[in-house]
């Protein structure tokens, strides 16, 4: 089931925003230059239209910079959230949890030693695979749980995507417009009785302990900034 959203304070969006920029700043060379752009910039056009005009532009000026800063932060931030994310086991899942709207994720429905895996996301559009790994073994795996799946689902679509690089496979930075793009065949209720129905066709199997190394996971939080961008 979808989980409620969770308040948060002033206080914890300023540490959230903080701990993105030190991640932004850590992996894009370009980063601390645009925000020093971004802030002298404004703060140059605000001085000469308080000189010009008088002392009302400056709350105008202090506005403006902080919204470059924003715009800034907001588009290398993506950037380097997706360059960490490209290639890291369960990077799609966490996306998709993170993505605004009603997304029903089980992670690693179905997995190997090897690190590859199979997704299970039911949403508006239906139900939806999205396979990480070896693309040879993950077809494999795909194949599977579209079978087993079909049984249950009836007429809801199924889509299935092999995120990665390759020619043939999907982007993880493509990876959340592709799915707001697909169409929205199911309602909220239709949703709810197929997540019952997947719930009850059998128990997931959990990913291997120690499956996703700390070191290759991005920092706690990062992706929930992306949300509805």
């Amino acid at each position: 089931m979808a989980k409620p959203e969770e308040k948060v304070t002033f206080r914890q969006r300023l540490k959230q925003i903080g701990m993105v920029f030190s991640f932004t700043a850590k992996r894009d060379k370009w980063f601390a230059p645009l925000v020093a752009g971004a802030v002298l910039i404004p703060l140059a056009l605000t001085a000469v239209a308080v000189i010009t005009w008088g002392w009302l532009w400056l709350p105008v000026g202090i506005l403006l910079t902080l919204l470059a800063v924003l715009i800034v932060l907001n588009l290398r931030s993506n950037a380097a959230m997706m360059n960490a994310a490209e290639g890291q086991p369960g990077a799609a899942a966490q996306l998709v949890e993170n993505m605004r709207g009603d997304w029903r994720v089980t992670t690693a429905l179905s997995s190997t030693t090897q690190m590859d895996m199979v997704h299970l996301v039911l949403g508006r559009p239906g139900v939806i695979l999205l396979a990480e790994g070896n693309p040879q073994r993950v077809r494999g795996l795909l194949g599977q749980e579209k079978r087993r799946l079909a049984k249950v689902i009836g007429n809801a679509p199924m889509y299935d995507y092999i995120v990665g690089t390759a020619e043939d496979e999907l982007s993880i930075r493509k990876l959340r417009t592709t799915l707001m793009r697909l169409p929205r065949n199911l309602t909220g209720k239709d949703v709810n009785a197929l997540d019952k129905r997947l719930t009850a066709l059998s128990a997931r199997p959990n990913l291997p302990k120690g499956a996703i190394p700390k070191n290759m996971r991005p920092p706690k939080g990062a992706f929930r900034q992306m949300r509805g961008r």
